[in-house]
C-alpha cells in the first residue's frame, strides 16, 4: 500500500467529520458563512491529527527507521518531580527507569534510527500560533519527563540506543520551545536523514483540496 493510499481514508474520515460540524448561527454571518467559519476552525483543530499520521507513515517508508505511536507512555512520579526541578539541558544527562505510572502522556511519535542508534520521541504541533505560558510550561514538563525516561523505555522495548532525545516539532515554524528541543517544516528532512516533507505535502494538498471542495459546497 502506498503512502497516500496509506493517508487519504485518515483525510476522508476527517472530511466526513467536518461536514457533520454544528455552528450556531451568527446575525452577521448568516447561515452560509456562519457554518464556513465553524469549518474552518474546525479544520485548523483536527490537522494536526493528519501531520502525525502523514510524518509516522513518511517515515514509514525509510529503511533506517523503525516507528510507532505510543497512547500510553507511563510517567513516573519521580518524573515529574525532575522535571519541576532541572532544566531541559540537565534532563539529558538524566535517566531515570521507565514503568510507574502516575500518568500518561500520549507521544505522537516514537522512532528509532538504525543509522545513528538513536531513539527520539515527538510531539508533533501545527505551529502556526504562539502557545501561552501556561501552555509552554506544560509542553515543557512533559518534554523533560519523556526524556529522562525514554532511554530506560527503549531498553525495554529490546533496543539498544546509543542516545535518547525528547522533540517537538512546530511544522509551520513558530516554535514555542527553542532549538535544540524543536524542530521546524525546513529541517525535517535534514534531521531524519529522509525526504518526509514532500510526503507530508501531498497529505496537505489532498486535504486541502478536500476542505475547500467542502466549503464550496456550503
Amino acid at each position: 500500500m502506498t503512502f497516500m493510499e496509506r493517508v487519504t481514508p485518515v483525510v476522508d474520515d476527517t472530511i466526513r467529520a467536518l461536514a457533520k460540524v454544528k455552528f450556531v448561527e451568527d446575525p452577521i454571518a448568516g447561515a452560509r458563512y456562519s457554518r464556513a467559519t465553524s469549518i474552518i476552525s474546525s479544520a485548523y483543530k483536527r490537522h494536526g491529527r493528519i501531520l502525525e499520521y502523514a510524518l509516522r507513515e513518511g517515515l514509514r517508508e525509510s529503511n533506517r527507521h523503525k516507528v510507532w505511536h505510543d497512547k500510553a507512555f507511563r510517567v513516573s512520579h519521580e518524573a515529574d518531580v525532575i522535571a519541576q526541578t532541572q532544566d531541559l539541558a540537565a534532563c539529558q544527562l538524566t535517566t531515570l527507569p521507565y514503568g510507574n505510572s502516575a500518568r500518561t502522556l500520549e507521544v505522537d511519535m516514537v522512532a528509532y534510527d538504525s543509522a545513528d542508534e538513536s531513539i527520539r520521541a515527538y510531539e508533533i504541533k501545527r505551529g502556526h500560533g504562539q502557545f501561552d505560558a501556561g501552555k509552554i510550561r506544560s509542553i515543557t514538563r512533559d518534554l523533560k519527563c519523556i526524556q529522562v525516561l525514554l532511554q530506560s523505555y527503549a531498553e525495554l522495548s529490546s533496543l539498544k540506543p546509543a542516545s535518547a532525545e525528547s522533540k517537538i516539532i512546530f511544522y509551520y515554524g513558530m516554535r514555542s520551545i527553542p532549538r535544540p528541543w524543536s524542530l521546524v517544516k525546513s529541517e525535517l528532512d535534514e534531521h531524519f536523514g529522509f525526504p518526509v516533507v514532500e510526503r507530508i505535502e501531498q497529505a496537505n494538498d489532498y486535504f486541502r483540496t478536500r476542505l475547500h471542495a467542502l466549503l464550496d459546497a456550503t
